[in-house]
């Protein structure tokens, strides 16, 4: 729990003086996100791009 507490209290340190609790959700948000994508690509838990081409033609094809 200490890293955590660490990673958000650097991450206040780098956020303007003028920020909103919008915003501090925001980048708590995609720092988590960003972090599962990492964890997720260190497991393996990736997909090619051309797999992902193949599964979202159905909705990028115009017809």
């Amino acid at each position: 729990m200490q890293a955590a507490k660490k990673e958000v209290s650097e991450l206040l340190a780098r956020l303007p003086e003028d920020c909103t609790l919008d915003d501090i959700q925001y980048h708590l948000y995609a720092l988590q996100k960003i972090e599962n994508g990492l964890k997720d690509a260190d497991a393996g838990r990736v997909i090619t791009q051309k797999e992902v081409e193949k599964r979202m033609s159905k909705w990028l094809d115009e017809k």
